[in-house]
């Protein structure tokens, strides 16, 4: 829970908060906007170095890769509408001195207000923030159990939600399963 509450934190962070732009290169937090990333401890995505995060020091020393795409940065941050070219990655590593211990990897999509009924949707996610589907939730746990939380088919960014179509790739009649939409003749 306390996993969840936490990537609720950060993402809402970056969805709805003000932040000042860099005019380049990483700040004094972790981010590059230029860049689209934040990279380093956990501690400066809140924008406060203070060794918490949002008051809660558990992750705070946690390396931290968050990236995002010109489609969630337009929306977010120079008012364009929120596009199926909207998403965000969390790739939480707190195997480093004084982490967590554990390791976790989110993939964040926008799909509109009709979350499950959106052609957007990805079987296996989950909704969260009322236009948005988690389709990759998977991590390490301090005892080094892997745990899956969401994994939508498919799972990366820019299918928008293509059901795969199985078509033939060679001569030999092999089959193979593509995702998105079949472009042969």
């Amino acid at each position: 829970m306390k996993k969840i509450v936490l990537l609720t934190a950060i993402v809402f962070w970056a969805l709805f908060t003000s932040v000042s732009f860099a005019g380049g290169g990483f700040d004094e937090f972790g981010y590059n906007y230029q860049a689209r990333i934040f990279v380093g401890k956990a501690d400066g995505v809140d924008r406060v170095l203070d060794e918490k995060i949002w008051g809660d020091p558990n992750y705070a020393n946690d390396h931290l890769v968050m990236k995002w795409s010109k489609g969630w940065d337009n929306a977010r941050f120079h008012g364009a509408p929120w596009t199926v070219d909207a998403w965000e990655d969390n790739e939480w590593n707190g195997k480093v001195p004084d982490g967590s211990g554990e390791v976790w990897h989110y993939k964040i999509i926008w799909v509109g207000e009709e979350l499950g009924n959106s052609p957007y949707w990805r079987e296996g996610g989950y909704p969260i923030w009322g236009q948005f589907e988690v389709i990759m939730d998977h991590g390490t746990t301090v005892d080094n159990g892997h745990i899956w939380f969401a994994l939508a088919t498919p799972c990366g960014y820019g299918a928008h939600g293509a059901p795969p179509r199985l078509h033939i790739v060679s001569p030999s009649g092999k089959l193979s399963i593509t995702w998105g939409k079949f472009k042969g003749k």
